[in-house]
């Protein structure tokens, strides 16, 4: 196929996104009724730390366009690693892509992971949209929920594959609301559930950053032993505040994140 534009391949990630979650472009639409101006403020994407697949790989086609390395994080609890890049333009979004360390989970979860990931051709994550092409594997929901068992992210990657994970309301950009408080309530009051995992809002203004999501909307997945309803993708929304040298803070916050990967656990809804 022929080179996508970075512009066109964020548009292709979203009409994804949007397409395995309608809940959010009913919020992204209930903020422009109100006379807001939705700004992304990030894009979030999963995968395994798998020589084929791993953060680096992903990354490339956001590195090609002009994306910038900032930061890394880890997540010991979750078994995690997770790098963040940026756009010298800073009207596109940032980039979040996590990966599973699988060398710290058992034989099996490793063998499971290892047969999915053997499926997919060589170069295939290459692709420059590789990244809204979903599961390029068969999987069974009973290979699934034995992945869920050990991890709710490995089970999460192995039903739903390569697509965005979750986009990021800048709430700084919303005209009509003070804080995200008040988002959280608008969101609640027109029928949505948020993740209250750690509580509603994640962080702080001493960390200069806070966040909340809503919890992933359910859809049906074609398993290879037939179809069943599991938590897909969510919203996230993010107010950042200004650090000591006066600028806005743009990094992340792991024990937020932490929390907020848990917007599709199966539990949850």
């Amino acid at each position: 196929m022929s080179k996508m534009t970075l512009p066109d391949l964020l548009d292709k990630m979203w009409k994804d996104y949007t397409s395995m979650n309608p809940q959010a472009l009913k919020i992204y639409n209930l903020f422009l009724e109100r006379g807001d101006r939705v700004v992304n403020d990030h894009i979030a994407l999963r995968t395994f730390n798998h020589p084929k697949v791993n953060v680096d790989v992903i990354a490339q086609p956001f590195l090609d366009g002009g994306y910038e390395y900032q930061q890394d994080y880890e997540f010991p609890a979750k078994k995690l690693y997770a790098k963040h890049y940026q756009h010298p333009d800073e009207q596109m979004p940032k980039i979040f892509i996590s990966e599973l360390k699988l060398d710290e989970f058992d034989e099996e979860l490793q063998q499971i992971v290892n047969d999915l990931l053997e499926q997919v051709p060589q170069d295939k994550p290459k692709e420059q949209d590789f990244i809204t092409q979903g599961k390029p594997w068969e999987v069974s929901y009973t290979t699934y929920e034995k992945l869920r068992a050990k991890s709710e992210y490995a089970a999460w990657m192995a039903a739903h594959g390569y697509r965005p994970n979750h986009f990021t309301v800048f709430v700084n950009a919303l005209s009509s609301f003070d804080d995200i408080r008040e988002v959280n309530n608008f969101i609640k009051q027109n029928g949505f559930k948020l993740n209250d995992s750690g509580g509603e809002v994640k962080g702080s203004k001493d960390v200069y950053l806070e966040q909340s999501s809503t919890l992933a909307d359910s859809v049906d997945v074609n398993f290879t032993d037939g179809k069943h309803k599991i938590p897909a993708c969510y919203y996230e929304f993010a107010q950042r505040y200004t650090t000591p040298d006066g600028k806005l803070y743009q990094g992340f916050v792991a024990k937020s994140a932490d929390k907020i990967f848990e917007s599709t656990d199966k539990g949850q809804d």
